[in-house]
Parts: C-alpha cells; sequence; structure tokens
C-alpha cells in the first residue's frame, strides 16, 4: 500500500512538473498511461507474432542473463572442481568469520558504543600530543644548537690552550738558555 502511495505521489509530481499548477484544465499523465497501455493490449491480442513475442520475454530474460552461459558451459563436476580448489581459502574465511561472530559480543559492548561521545576528548587530546611533539622538536632543534655551540666553545678553547702552552714552552726554552748562559 506504502509503494502504491509512493507511486501516485510520484506521477503526481510528474505532472506537476510537465504541467504546471494550471488547475483542473491540465491532463493527467495517468490517464495517457492508461490510454497507451490499452492500445498497446489491443495491438497485441490482434497479433499473433506479438503474444508469442510477449509470451517469450521470460524467456529471452534468462537467455540474456550474463550467468546463463555459465550455468549452461560449465558442468557440475568441474563447478565441484572449483570449489575443492578453493578448499582451503574457503576454510580460512569460515574460520575468520567463527573468529568475527566469536568477537561480536566485544564488538557490541559499552566500551564500543561509547567511542562516539569520547571523539571530542580524542580529539583534544590529538591536539595536545601534536602541541607536545612541536615543543619537543623545538627542545631538540635548541638542545642540537646548544651543543654544536659547546663543540665550538671547547675547540676554540683546546686550539687557545694549545696555543698557549706553545707560548709557555718557548718561554721556559728561553728562560733555560737564559739561565744556562748566566
Amino acid at each position: 500500500m506504502a509503494e502504491l502511495r509512493e507511486l501516485q505521489s510520484r506521477v503526481q509530481e510528474l505532472e506537476q512538473r510537465l504541467y504546471g499548477e494550471s488547475g483542473p484544465q491540465t491532463k493527467k499523465v495517468t490517464d495517457g498511461l492508461i490510454k497507451v497501455q490499452v492500445s498497446l493490449g489491443n495491438i497485441a491480442s490482434k497479433r499473433e507474432r506479438v503474444k508469442t513475442l510477449y509470451k517469450k520475454i521470460d524467456d529471452l530474460m534468462k537467455y540474456l542473463d550474463p550467468q546463463y552461459i555459465d550455468r549452461i558451459a560449465v558442468p557440475d563436476a568441474m563447478k565441484l572442481e572449483f570449489i575443492l580448489a578453493e578448499e582451503q581459502y574457503i576454510l580460512s574465511q569460515a574460520a575468520l568469520l567463527e573468529q568475527l561472530h566469536s568477537l561480536q559480543p566485544l564488538l557490541d559492548s559499552e566500551h564500543i558504543k561509547a567511542v562516539p561521545a569520547q571523539a571530542a576528548k580524542l580529539q583534544a587530546l590529538a591536539q595536545v600530543h601534536i602541541k607536545q611533539q612541536d615543543q619537543g622538536e623545538e627542545i631538540t632543534a635548541e638542545t642540537k644548537k646548544l651543543l654544536e655551540d659547546y663543540n665550538n666553545m671547547t675547540l676554540l678553547l683546546s686550539k687557545q690552550f694549545v696555543m698557549w702552552d706553545e707560548v709557555l714552552s718557548r718561554l721556559e726554552a728561553a728562560v733555560q738558555v737564559k739561565l744556562r748562559s748566566e
């Protein structure tokens, strides 16, 4: 009954689109469709070839079905071979289906059902996580820069100490030479 009402409303909408809302002088699409159906019925009843064709429409639809050739061309023994060749795959899929069926209570649990309610909290946590990652990257970059500065300072101090050691060694050598000469 609901389907009939839906069909009727669709036809009314089609009439409204075709003819507009001009009131009682509009032609009804359904009247035109009925006339066409009656005319086709009259033509079909007068012609034997058309009657025969109407009777064969079901056969024609069956022959046009793409699976019809497979039903005719592939014997049952061959179908059995196909099934046996895929036996391991079918068994593994059946095992997975049974596992899914056994896990169904977990999927229906309150925890899973509560996930949409927790989405806002998860979004906030994700933003905090991203912020912390950015801060971590900044700290890493700062630490890297400080280590480079430390290494440069250590290198410069080492060079300075080596230079002072050379100067001190020359002065000590000069003092030794002066003391020997006195």
